[in-house]
């Protein structure tokens, strides 16, 4: 191989939606590599004795062998060698930041672009699923090793952990509150991003590894975590999520036109309120919407609000660009399709109608002044930069907390004081016996990627805690 091929420094830019195009419609954005794509990206790696890329998986995925598997040609062992160490490929490709993770160690990161491992992953778990013929080769041939445990959520961190443990002989039953798996996969991130039909075919994936999945099922309703280890279950993983909105908590927040985001985005993705009347449920989106928050949630939000009709939508955050928690490439597409952004700005109050309907929105001007204790500048009123904006829509995306129901209704459950269950972050053990947890019950609201890596370090703890070898 010459120098100059093992160091192209340029990798291949993924076909995307034009957004004018795109702005209009819920199909996902970004189109995928052609083979002809995956092949020159492929070859870009150089095959690192030191795999660097490795270290900044959460799930420790053979990032050098599955490239090698799809620039040789090989996509049966490209498969292999992915699903050997993830369980969601497909999703982990398109909504996972490698941009901070591996491909941030990247070996070619340090003189230009990294290797672009998540579109290569996502290329791989498409090629399956265009495929089905492999799938076969995928399947569960472990045998029940006479021990049972219960995963309270199928989202990232519960289908993990189930999958991992089920290739281990474990029977697995999956307990789901919502009606379909997935969790936030399914109710949080749009179809443009992340298409539901993925989600589904790696959930089913997933399932056909487990013992089974029961879904409406709210434990701590319908039965609380005492109840399932004192039913047959040797161990609970708890990974239900943290679905409960957070709010701004100033006047007129009551009015009606304003929603959280978990409800906006709830009832736009998983309900599909973009296809009303095709389906039951809609919502209503006026001319001028406003967003609050910077993060993936909030850019989630505004490109939603503009494809259900939206005239113009404003991003309102606190800090500048540079503090936005948002992924960059998510800043990029929400700007390329006309989303605006009104930083250094704070909400003060909103203003409604004499029927209740929100119709302004009191708004006042930041600076930045030093560091907190997250790392970023802290935002600081600037006085007397008070000003009026008309809105029709506001929607708040500030983050979320874990729902009490869980904690409430369990003995012996240490929480921190963020209202999280306390767990080793090594293993996921919590204070209560034969119990664990993990993704964003543990951690607050986190990646996709970490609450799997979280799901897979649990499954690894308890196989050890079941077997004696604790």
């Amino acid at each position: 191989m010459s120098e100059k091929k093992k160091l192209d420094l340029n990798r291949v830019p993924i076909p995307k939606q034009e957004p004018l195009v795109r702005k209009k419609n819920f199909s996902e954005v970004a189109l995928g590599y052609t083979e002809e794509q995956a092949l020159r990206e492929a070859s870009r790696c150089i095959q690192c004795k030191k795999s660097s890329c490795i270290d900044g998986c959460p799930v420790d995925i053979d990032i050098p062998g599955f490239i090698r598997a799809i620039s040789e040609g090989n996509m049966p062992e490209a498969v292999r060698v992915l699903k050997d160490k993830n369980c969601l490929p497909g999703i982990c490709g398109r909504v996972c930041p490698q941009e901070t993770q591996c491909e941030m160690t990247c070996a070619l990161a340090k003189k230009g672009a990294p290797i672009a491992i998540g579109r290569l992953e996502r290329y791989v778990a498409d090629w399956e699923r265009y495929h089905p013929e492999i799938i076969g080769q995928q399947r569960n041939c472990a045998r029940f090793n006479g021990k049972r445990v219960a995963v309270v959520g199928s989202g990232p961190a519960g289908l993990t952990c189930a999958a991992e443990l089920a290739k281990l002989g474990y029977g697995v039953t999956i307990f789901e509150a919502l009606h379909v798996a997935g969790g936030v996969l399914m109710y949080g991130i749009p179809e443009f991003r992340l298409p539901k039909d993925i989600v589904q075919a790696e959930a089913n994936y997933v399932r056909s590894l487990s013992e089974e999945v029961k879904f409406d099922q709210v434990i701590g309703k319908i039965a609380t975590v005492d109840d399932l280890l004192g039913n047959g279950f040797d161990a609970v993983f708890l990974a239900p999520g943290a679905g409960a909105p957070m709010f701004l908590n100033i006047p007129g927040e009551n009015l009606s036109g304003i929603y959280s985001a978990n409800e906006f985005l709830t009832r736009t993705n998983l309900m599909k309120a973009y296809a009303f009347p095709e389906y039951d449920t809609p919502i209503k989106v006026g001319k001028e919407v406003v967003v609050f928050g910077g993060g993936n949630v909030a850019m989630d939000a505004s490109r939603c609000a503009l494809r259900l009709g939206a005239g113009k939508v404003y991003i309102i955050y606190r800090r500048s660009r540079v503090e936005m928690p948002a992924r960059a490439e998510e800043r990029e597409n929400a700007e390329e399709e006309g989303i605006l952004f009104k930083l250094l700005t704070n909400p003060k109050r909103f203003i409604g109608d004499e029927q209740g309907k929100v119709k302004a929105v009191e708004l006042y001007e930041m600076e930045l002044g030093e560091p907190d204790e997250s790392g970023r500048r802290r935002p600081i009123p600037k006085p007397n930069t008070e000003f009026i904006m008309e809105i029709d829509t506001a929607i708040v995306a500030l983050g979320t907390r874990p729902n009490p129901i869980i904690p409430s209704t369990t003995k012996g459950l240490e929480l921190t004081r963020w209202g999280t269950i306390k767990t080793d972050d090594a293993t996921g053990r919590t204070s209560k016996e034969g119990v664990w947890c993990g993704g964003d019950m543990a951690t607050g609201a986190a990646t996709v990627i970490s609450a799997m890596g979280a799901g897979k370090r649990a499954a690894v703890d308890i196989d050890a805690y079941l077997q004696g070898k604790s």
